[in-house]
Protein backbone atom coordinates (compact mmCIF):
# COMPACT_ATOMS: atom_id res chain seq x y z
CA UNK A 1 0.00 0.00 0.00
CA UNK A 2 2.70 2.17 1.13
CA UNK A 3 4.30 1.68 -2.36
CA UNK A 4 1.19 2.78 -4.37
CA UNK A 5 0.61 6.27 -2.35
CA UNK A 6 4.57 6.69 -3.01
CA UNK A 7 4.19 6.20 -6.81
CA UNK A 8 1.04 7.99 -7.00
CA UNK A 9 1.98 10.85 -4.86
CA UNK A 10 4.51 12.19 -7.43
CA UNK A 11 2.37 11.70 -10.35
CA UNK A 12 -1.75 13.16 -8.96
CA UNK A 13 -0.69 15.36 -5.66
CA UNK A 14 0.70 18.34 -7.73
CA UNK A 15 -1.73 20.48 -10.21
CA UNK A 16 -3.87 18.87 -12.46
CA UNK A 17 -6.03 19.37 -15.90
CA UNK A 18 -9.41 20.44 -14.65
CA UNK A 19 -10.76 19.04 -18.04
CA UNK A 20 -9.19 15.51 -17.33
CA UNK A 21 -10.04 15.57 -13.55
CA UNK A 22 -13.86 16.53 -14.23
CA UNK A 23 -13.63 13.34 -17.43
CA UNK A 24 -12.29 11.20 -14.26
CA UNK A 25 -15.27 12.14 -12.33
CA UNK A 26 -17.43 11.45 -14.65
CA UNK A 27 -16.64 8.33 -15.56
CA UNK A 28 -16.24 7.00 -12.33
CA UNK A 29 -20.32 8.35 -11.61
CA UNK A 30 -20.71 6.63 -14.63
CA UNK A 31 -19.81 3.51 -13.97
CA UNK A 32 -21.00 3.80 -10.32
CA UNK A 33 -24.48 4.61 -12.16
CA UNK A 34 -24.04 1.51 -14.47
CA UNK A 35 -22.66 -1.09 -11.29
CA UNK A 36 -25.71 0.01 -8.84
CA UNK A 37 -28.64 -0.21 -11.46
CA UNK A 38 -31.77 -2.42 -10.24
CA UNK A 39 -33.93 -2.93 -7.51
CA UNK A 40 -32.06 -0.82 -4.92
CA UNK A 41 -31.49 2.04 -7.95
CA UNK A 42 -33.21 4.63 -5.92
CA UNK A 43 -30.72 4.03 -3.40
CA UNK A 44 -27.43 6.42 -2.74
CA UNK A 45 -25.27 4.54 -5.15
CA UNK A 46 -21.70 3.10 -3.62
CA UNK A 47 -18.65 4.92 -4.25
CA UNK A 48 -16.48 1.81 -5.90
CA UNK A 49 -12.75 1.83 -7.16
CA UNK A 50 -12.53 2.50 -10.83
CA UNK A 51 -11.53 -0.16 -13.36
CA UNK A 52 -7.79 -0.89 -12.68
CA UNK A 53 -7.59 1.14 -9.62
CA UNK A 54 -5.72 0.44 -5.98
CA UNK A 55 -8.96 -0.05 -3.60
CA UNK A 56 -8.73 0.97 -0.27
CA UNK A 57 -9.47 -1.69 2.69
CA UNK A 58 -12.22 0.85 3.83
CA UNK A 59 -14.14 3.40 2.06
CA UNK A 60 -13.34 7.04 3.68
CA UNK A 61 -15.16 10.19 3.60
CA UNK A 62 -13.44 14.30 3.76
CA UNK A 63 -15.54 16.46 6.05
CA UNK A 64 -15.09 20.10 6.68
CA UNK A 65 -16.18 22.23 9.48
CA UNK A 66 -15.68 26.05 10.62
CA UNK A 67 -17.57 28.37 13.01
CA UNK A 68 -16.85 31.52 15.27
CA UNK A 69 -14.64 30.88 18.28
CA UNK A 70 -16.53 31.35 21.70
CA UNK A 71 -19.89 31.12 19.86
CA UNK A 72 -21.90 28.26 21.92
CA UNK A 73 -22.61 25.67 20.09
CA UNK A 74 -25.01 22.80 20.41
CA UNK A 75 -24.62 18.78 19.11
CA UNK A 76 -27.48 20.11 16.43
CA UNK A 77 -25.66 23.29 15.37
CA UNK A 78 -22.71 21.32 15.43
CA UNK A 79 -23.86 18.44 12.90
CA UNK A 80 -25.29 20.97 10.56
CA UNK A 81 -21.53 22.80 10.23
CA UNK A 82 -19.97 19.95 9.41
CA UNK A 83 -19.53 19.51 5.40
CA UNK A 84 -19.57 16.31 3.95
CA UNK A 85 -16.51 17.01 0.85
CA UNK A 86 -16.72 13.83 -0.41
CA UNK A 87 -16.17 9.88 -0.41
CA UNK A 88 -13.86 7.77 -1.94
CA UNK A 89 -12.64 4.21 -2.21
CA UNK A 90 -9.51 3.87 -4.07
CA UNK A 91 -5.89 5.48 -3.76
CA UNK A 92 -6.25 7.57 -7.51
CA UNK A 93 -9.93 8.50 -6.11
CA UNK A 94 -8.03 9.73 -2.43
CA UNK A 95 -5.63 12.10 -4.56
CA UNK A 96 -8.12 13.39 -6.61
CA UNK A 97 -10.01 15.23 -3.57
CA UNK A 98 -6.67 15.63 -1.93
CA UNK A 99 -4.93 18.04 -4.74
CA UNK A 100 -7.52 19.97 -4.93
CA UNK A 101 -8.23 20.61 -1.43
CA UNK A 102 -6.64 23.10 0.39
CA UNK A 103 -3.29 22.51 2.93
CA UNK A 104 -4.40 23.00 6.41
CA UNK A 105 -1.64 25.33 6.90
CA UNK A 106 -3.03 27.92 4.43
CA UNK A 107 -6.69 27.80 6.43
CA UNK A 108 -7.78 30.66 7.99
CA UNK A 109 -9.72 31.04 11.61
CA UNK A 110 -11.42 28.37 13.32
CA UNK A 111 -11.34 25.37 10.91
CA UNK A 112 -11.26 21.63 11.09
CA UNK A 113 -11.08 18.98 8.49
CA UNK A 114 -11.49 15.30 9.13
CA UNK A 115 -10.94 12.24 7.76
CA UNK A 116 -13.08 9.69 9.08
CA UNK A 117 -14.44 6.16 7.61
CA UNK A 118 -17.42 6.15 5.50
CA UNK A 119 -20.59 5.84 7.60
CA UNK A 120 -18.85 7.36 10.66
CA UNK A 121 -19.62 11.15 11.37
CA UNK A 122 -16.97 13.12 13.23
CA UNK A 123 -19.28 13.11 16.34
CA UNK A 124 -18.42 12.02 19.99
CA UNK A 125 -21.87 10.87 20.11
CA UNK A 126 -21.18 8.53 17.07
CA UNK A 127 -21.93 4.58 17.75
CA UNK A 128 -18.63 4.13 16.11
CA UNK A 129 -16.96 6.97 18.14
CA UNK A 130 -19.01 7.00 21.70
CA UNK A 131 -16.91 4.39 23.65
CA UNK A 132 -13.51 5.16 22.03
CA UNK A 133 -11.23 8.27 22.87
CA UNK A 134 -8.40 10.30 20.80
CA UNK A 135 -4.95 10.63 21.08
CA UNK A 136 -4.18 14.79 20.65
CA UNK A 137 -0.93 16.60 19.31
CA UNK A 138 -0.59 20.01 19.78
CA UNK A 139 1.59 21.67 16.62
CA UNK A 140 3.14 25.00 16.81
CA UNK A 141 1.88 26.60 13.33
CA UNK A 142 4.05 25.77 10.11
CA UNK A 143 3.35 21.97 11.05
CA UNK A 144 0.07 21.28 10.10
CA UNK A 145 0.12 19.96 6.56
CA UNK A 146 3.10 18.12 6.33
CA UNK A 147 2.00 16.15 9.49
CA UNK A 148 -1.89 15.83 8.57
CA UNK A 149 -0.65 14.34 5.28
CA UNK A 150 1.56 11.85 6.65
CA UNK A 151 -0.86 10.69 9.76
CA UNK A 152 -4.24 10.37 6.65
CA UNK A 153 -1.31 7.98 4.76
CA UNK A 154 -0.54 6.22 7.19
CA UNK A 155 -4.19 6.08 8.42
CA UNK A 156 -5.21 4.69 4.82
CA UNK A 157 -2.50 2.64 4.42
CA UNK A 158 -3.08 0.39 7.46
CA UNK A 159 0.26 0.97 9.07
CA UNK A 160 -1.46 1.15 12.41
CA UNK A 161 -1.97 -2.41 12.54
CA UNK A 162 -4.94 -2.42 14.68
CA UNK A 163 -7.89 -4.20 12.98
CA UNK A 164 -11.30 -2.21 12.66
CA UNK A 165 -10.00 0.37 15.80
CA UNK A 166 -8.83 3.34 13.27
CA UNK A 167 -12.26 5.50 13.19
CA UNK A 168 -10.74 8.55 11.54
CA UNK A 169 -8.14 11.76 11.40
CA UNK A 170 -9.01 15.48 12.50
CA UNK A 171 -6.79 18.76 12.11
CA UNK A 172 -8.15 21.71 13.60
CA UNK A 173 -6.26 25.07 12.95
CA UNK A 174 -6.31 27.86 15.49
CA UNK A 175 -4.91 31.13 16.30
CA UNK A 176 -2.00 30.16 18.50
CA UNK A 177 -1.62 26.93 17.68
CA UNK A 178 -3.02 23.27 15.00
CA UNK A 179 -4.21 20.48 16.72
CA UNK A 180 -4.08 16.90 15.12
CA UNK A 181 -6.12 14.11 16.57
CA UNK A 182 -6.69 10.22 15.34
CA UNK A 183 -9.72 8.98 16.93
CA UNK A 184 -10.59 4.89 18.07
CA UNK A 185 -13.45 2.54 19.18
CA UNK A 186 -12.35 1.21 22.09
CA UNK A 187 -10.41 3.95 24.61
CA UNK A 188 -10.46 1.03 27.44
CA UNK A 189 -7.94 -1.01 25.18
CA UNK A 190 -4.76 0.17 26.56
CA UNK A 191 -2.76 -1.84 24.26
CA UNK A 192 -4.61 -0.64 21.46
CA UNK A 193 -4.37 2.92 22.17
CA UNK A 194 -0.75 2.12 23.11
CA UNK A 195 0.24 0.86 19.42
CA UNK A 196 -1.42 4.23 17.93
CA UNK A 197 0.28 5.89 20.31
CA UNK A 198 4.04 4.47 19.27
CA UNK A 199 2.94 4.66 15.44
CA UNK A 200 1.87 8.30 15.34
CA UNK A 201 5.06 8.72 17.02
CA UNK A 202 6.94 7.16 13.99
CA UNK A 203 4.84 8.02 10.98
CA UNK A 204 4.98 11.36 12.03
CA UNK A 205 8.38 11.87 12.88
CA UNK A 206 7.96 13.39 16.32
CA UNK A 207 10.51 14.22 18.55
CA UNK A 208 10.74 12.48 21.77
CA UNK A 209 9.46 15.19 24.47
CA UNK A 210 6.53 16.03 22.32
CA UNK A 211 3.27 15.67 24.30
CA UNK A 212 0.45 13.69 23.49
CA UNK A 213 -2.58 13.50 25.47
CA UNK A 214 -4.64 10.78 25.33
CA UNK A 215 -8.98 12.00 25.78
CA UNK A 216 -12.15 9.47 25.95
CA UNK A 217 -14.91 11.37 24.07
CA UNK A 218 -17.24 10.47 27.48
CA UNK A 219 -14.61 12.90 29.08
CA UNK A 220 -14.98 15.19 25.96
CA UNK A 221 -18.55 15.48 26.47
CA UNK A 222 -18.44 15.77 30.38
CA UNK A 223 -15.92 18.87 29.86
CA UNK A 224 -18.02 20.74 27.33
CA UNK A 225 -20.97 20.42 29.22
CA UNK A 226 -19.80 21.63 32.28
CA UNK A 227 -18.39 24.11 30.66
CA UNK A 228 -21.48 25.68 28.39
CA UNK A 229 -23.64 24.42 31.15
CA UNK A 230 -25.29 22.18 28.19
CA UNK A 231 -26.89 18.50 27.71
CA UNK A 232 -26.26 16.49 24.45
CA UNK A 233 -23.35 18.43 23.73
CA UNK A 234 -21.01 17.26 20.48
CA UNK A 235 -17.46 17.07 19.34
CA UNK A 236 -15.64 20.08 18.49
Amino acid sequence: MNNKFDALKDDDSGDHDQNEENSAQKDGEKEKTERDKGPSSGKRKAVVPGPAEHPLQYNYTFWYSRRTPGRPTSSQSYEQNIKQIGTFASVEQFWRFYSHMVRPGDLTGHSDFHLFKEGIKPMWEDDANKNGGKWIIRLRKGLASRCWENLILAMLGEQFMVGEEICGAVVSVRFQEDIISIWNKTASDQATTARIRDTLRRVLNLPPNTVMEYKTHTDSIKAWEEFHGLVNSSGR
